[in-house]
C-alpha cells in the first residue's frame, strides 16, 4: 500500500504532515506500519482503515530506539511539583530540560511555592513570589530543542494561593512567559463561594518558618477577573480540581494523588506520571454516510478498543525504559496509565445527519462514551488476566468509585472482580490536532472548525483574486448531493463559530461523564462574545461536571486578527522595485530619508541604520554593523547587503520582515534576555533587525502622510511582529497562512504546522 492510497492523492497537507513528522528517513509506508503497529495485524488493519491512531510520539518514536535514539514514546509528563526551596525550584527545571530533549511535553504545579513577601533566611529577606519562577521554566522550555519545534509546558496553581490574582494577570503582558500554558486548579469550595457572592480565603503557610500568610477576597471579583483575561487572552485555563481528583478510578485510593494536567490538560497525573496517547477515528465507523439508513457501528467500534487497548499496553511496556527520568519510569510502572481518546466526532455527526449539541446527539454520544468506557475498562481487565493488575490495584477500592459504578455492565464489573485491572487509567481526549489534520477529520470533540477556508492566488502586481477551500467533509457531502456552494448545505452543517456555546459545553459534559482522565477543550466563540457570557460558560462548564475549560474568542488579543472572513483590504506596503523588469534593481541617490537604531543581543550591541524613499517612504538600504561586543561584523554586512538588494528589486519590507521573522531562537539572546533584561524585540539578531526597521518604516510613513503604516499585515501581506500580537498565534513559522485554533492548538491548514496548548 501506497501513503497516497491511504490519505488521498489529492491530501498534500497530509501526505506533507505524515513524511515530516512521522515518516523516519526514507521508510516505505508498509514499512512505517510495521514499525508502527509494532507487527500486530490487528492494530495495522485499524490504522489502514483510519479507526485508530497512536498520538503523534508513537508515531514518529516506536522503535526507532533500536536506532540508538535518545527518544520517548509519550506525548506528556507531569513532573513532580518544586518544593519551597531554591535548590528544588531548579531541580525541577533540569527535569523539564531532560524530558523535553526527548521529546515529553510537561506540566508542573506551583503552590507549594511561597507567595510574594514571605519572609526567607537569605540575602533577599523576603521571597520574590511563586510566580516568579515561572519564568524560569519558560525560559527552560524555550531553550531545548525537540526535532525543530519547541517543548510544551503548563504551570498551574491552586486558586487559594495568595499569588493567584497576581497569577491569573500574568500573561495580560504577551512578552511574559510565552513559553507555557497556564490554568488555575479552582475547587468547588471556590465555585460555591462565586455563587453565593461570599468572601474566599487565600491562605499560605510557610514550613520552614511557620508564617502564614492570608486573606479575604471576593470570589465573585476574582472569578470575574479569570473570565475577563480569558476573555480577552485566551488564558488562563480552569481546572475544576475536585471534579478531576472525584472522578476516576483512583478517587478513593488513598495512596495516590494528583500533582498537575499535562499541557493541555487532557492528563492529569501524579508526580513523575506519563501517558501514552491513542484516538479513535469516530467517523470511520458510520456505515451509509449522508444517508437516512446512516449507522454508527457499534460491534466493529466496540472490538476496536479491545484491540486499541491491548496495543497501547504493548507499548507501555516498550517505552518503560525509554523514559527520561527514574521518576517517570517508576511511575509508570506504578499506575500504568494509558489515553485512548476520540477525534472525528464532528465529521461522525454529519454523517449520520444530528446537529452537533442537540438532544438527539447529546444521547447518542452518552451511549457511545458508555460503551467506551465499558468496553476498555473490560479490555483492561481481560489483559490483567493474562499480565497481572497494576501495581497498586484494590478491587474494593476502584469497584465502590462513583466513576466505576456510572461506568460499567455487571459484566464487565465480574471480569474486574475475577482478574482486576492492567491500568489505572484507560480513557482521555486530546486535541489531536496534527493527525485529525492529516487525516482531513474534526480534532478531539470539537465540531469542525468552519465550512471553509480561504485563499488567495499569488501575484505580484494584479489584483488577488480569493476562492474557497472547503473542509474535506463538507467537500465530501458538496459533490455526493451535486452542490454548487455551501449556503445550500443542510442546517446540521455547525461550526465552531455559529454553535451556541451551551451546546458546546453539553457535549463536553456529555463525555466527560465516561471519561476517567479529562478533555482536552477549547470553546471557539465570536468577536461578540462578552466577558458575562464567558462567566456564564465557565458556571455552566463547573455545573455539568466538567474537569476543565477555556475560551478562544476570535480576535481577542492573544490572536490578534485571526478570522475565517476576509477583512477589508489596506493599502499595501510601498515597494521600491515595482515595476522593474525581472532581474533589475533600483537605482537611488543620495534624497534618502535615513534612520538608525541601536539593537542589543545576545552578543552585544548592534547598529542598524536604514534609508527610505523620500517619496513613498520604500525602504531601499539597510546597513548592519556591531558594536565592540556584537557578532560577526562579516555577517551583518552580507545580511545588510541581502536586505537593501531584496528591498530595491521589488520585494516589500512586510515579506523581508517575515524572512527575518523566521530564523528562529538565539540561546544566548535567550539568556540575555532573562539575566540582564535589556535586550530589543525579538529572539536573536535577523528578528531584531526586523523588528528595528519595521519601527523605523512606520516612523518615515507618519512623517510623510501624518498616519502611521499599519502595525498588523493585511491579507496581502504574509506577518508581521508588533508588540501586542505575538506573530506565532496569528500565522504559521513554516508557510505564513493564517492559524486556526481548535482543540487547543494553533493549526495551519494550509502546510499541518501545529502547535497544542
Amino acid at each position: 500500500m501506497e501513503v497516497q492510497e491511504w490519505l488521498g492523492a489529492d491530501n498534500q497537507l497530509g501526505l506533507d504532515i505524515w513524511q515530516n513528522k512521522y515518516r523516519d528517513d526514507s521508510e516505505t509506508f508498509d514499512a512505517w506500519l510495521d514499525r508502527v503497529s509494532g507487527g500486530d495485524e490487528q492494530v495495522r488493519e485499524l490504522i489502514k482503515e483510519q479507526k485508530f491512531l497512536f498520538g503523534g510520539r508513537i508515531l514518529a518514536n516506536r522503535g526507532l530506539e533500536n536506532k540508538g535514539k535518545k527518544i520517548t514514546l509519550s506525548n506528556c509528563y507531569v513532573v513532580e511539583p518544586p518544593e519551597d526551596s531554591i535548590e528544588s525550584i531548579f531541580d525541577r527545571a533540569g527535569k523539564l530540560a531532560r524530558t523535553y530533549s526527548y521529546g515529553g511535553g510537561c506540566g508542573i504545579d506551583i503552590s507549594k511555592l511561597s507567595p510574594k513577601g514571605a519572609h526567607i533566611n537569605n540575602a533577599a529577606k523576603q521571597t520574590s513570589g511563586s510566580i516568579s519562577f515561572m519564568t524560569l521554566y519558560s525560559l527552560v522550555t524555550e531553550l531545548i530543542g525537540q526535532n525543530g519545534r519547541r517543548g510544551a509546558l503548563m504551570i498551574s496553581i491552586d486558586c487559594s494561593h495568595p499569588d493567584v490574582v497576581d497569577f491569573i494577570k500574568l500573561k495580560t503582558d504577551l512578552d511574559k512567559v510565552t513559553k507555557a500554558n497556564i490554568s488555575v486548579r479552582i475547587s468547588g469550595d471556590f465555585m460555591e463561594a462565586v455563587k453565593e457572592n461570599r468572601k474566599f480565603r487565600l491562605h499560605y503557610t510557610r514550613k520552614e518558618t511557620g508564617e502564614t500568610i492570608e486573606s479575604l477576597v471576593d470570589a465573585a471579583e476574582v472569578f470575574h477577573l479569570l473570565a475577563e483575561t480569558n476573555w480577552d487572552y485566551a488564558e488562563p485555563g480552569a481546572l475544576f480540581w475536585d471534579r478531576i481528583t472525584s472522578w476516576n478510578l483512583l478517587s478513593n485510593t488513598k495512596s495516590f494523588q494528583f500533582a498537575g494536567v499535562n499541557p493541555c490538560a487532557e492528563e492529569p497525573l501524579p508526580a513523575g506520571g506519563s501517558c501514552l496517547l491513542g484516538s479513535m477515528n469516530l467517523a470511520e465507523f458510520v456505515k451509509d454516510p449522508f444517508t437516512e439508513e446512516a449507522s454508527f457501528d457499534q460491534e466493529g467500534f466496540k472490538q476496536a478498543i479491545h484491540v486499541a487497548v491491548r496495543a497501547l499496553n504493548d507499548v507501555l511496556e516498550e517505552g518503560l525504559p525509554l523514559h527520561p527520568l527514574e521518576e517517570q519510569r517508576e511511575s509508570v510502572a506504578k499506575w500504568r496509565q494509558i489515553g485512548l481518546g476520540i477525534m472525528g466526532l464532528g465529521d461522525m455527526l454529519l454523517k449520520m445527519g444530528l446537529t452537533y449539541g442537540s438532544k438527539e446527539a447529546v444521547d447518542f454520544c452518552h451511549t457511545l462514551g458508555f460503551t467506551m468506557a465499558d468496553t476498555a475498562i473490560a479490555s483492561s481487565a481481560l489483559l490483567a488476566k493474562e499480565r497481572g493488575s497494576y501495581e497498586q490495584f484494590c478491587a474494593e477500592e476502584v469497584m465502590e468509585t462513583p466513576y466505576f459504578k456510572a461506568n460499567t455492565t455487571e459484566e464487565t464489573v465480574q471480569l474486574v472482580k475475577s482478574y482486576g485491572l492492567r491500568n489505572s487509567q484507560l480513557l482521555t481526549i486530546a486535541p489531536t490536532g496534527t493527525l485529525s489534520t492529516m487525516l482531513g477529520i474534526s480534532g478531539g470533540i470539537e465540531p469542525i472548525y468552519a465550512n471553509y477556508y480561504e485563499r488567495k492566488t499569488e501575484s505580484l502586481h494584479a489584483a488577488d483574486v480569493y476562492y474557497k477551500v472547503y473542509t474535506p467533509i463538507v467537500e465530501r457531502y458538496m459533490k455526493q448531493h451535486d452542490l454548487k456552494d455551501d449556503s445550500q448545505l443542510p442546517s446540521y452543517f455547525v461550526t465552531a463559530m455559529t454553535l451556541p456555546y451551551e451546546d458546546r459545553i453539553a457535549m463536553q459534559a456529555a463525555f466527560q461523564q465516561h471519561i476517567d482522565a479529562s478533555i482536552s477543550s477549547t470553546v471557539n466563540v465570536p468577536n461578540s462574545f462578552t466577558v458575562e457570557d464567558t462567566e456564564h460558560l465557565y458556571l455552566l462548564a463547573y455545573e455539568s461536571g466538567c474537569k476543565g475549560v477555556t475560551i478562544f474568542r476570535d480576535g481577542c488579543k492573544r490572536a490578534g486578527i485571526l478570522t475565517t472572513h476576509v477583512e477589508d483590504h489596506k493599502k499595501e506596503a510601498p515597494i521600491a522595485g515595482e515595476g522593474l523588469a525581472r532581474g533589475e534593481i533600483v537605482a537611488i541617490d543620495d534624497h534618502v530619508i535615513g534612520k538608525k537604531r541601536k539593537l542589543i543581543t545576545g552578543c552585544g550591541s548592534l547598529h542598524c541604520m536604514a534609508f527610505f524613499d523620500p517619496e513613498t517612504g520604500a525602504l531601499l538600504e539597510t546597513y548592519l554593523s556591531k558594536g565592540s561586543t556584537g557578532g560577526c561584523n562579516n555577517f551583518m554586512i552580507g545580511l545588510s547587503r541581502m536586505i537593501s538588494i531584496a528591498a530595491r528589486a521589488g520585494i516589500d519590507i512586510y515579506t523581508i520582515i517575515d524572512q527575518l521573522n523566521s530564523t528562529g531562537n538565539c540561546p544566548s539572546y535567550a539568556v540575555r534576555r532573562i539575566t540582564r533584561g535589556d535586550t530589543s524585540r525579538g529572539s536573536c539578531c535577523p528578528l531584531a533587525v526586523g523588528n528595528a526597521l519595521l519601527d523605523m518604516y512606520n516612523e518615515v510613513q507618519q512623517e510623510l502622510t501624518g498616519k502611521t503604516a499599519p502595525q498588523i499585515p493585511t491579507k496581502e501581506v504574509k506577518k508581521a511582529v508588533t508588540k501586542k500580537v505575538r506573530a506565532e498565534d496569528i500565522f504559521c513559522p513554516q508557510c505564513g497562512e493564517p492559524l486556526v485554533f481548535e482543540g487547543g492548538c494553533n493549526t495551519c491548514k494550509n502546510c499541518g504546522w501545529s502547535k497544542c496548548y
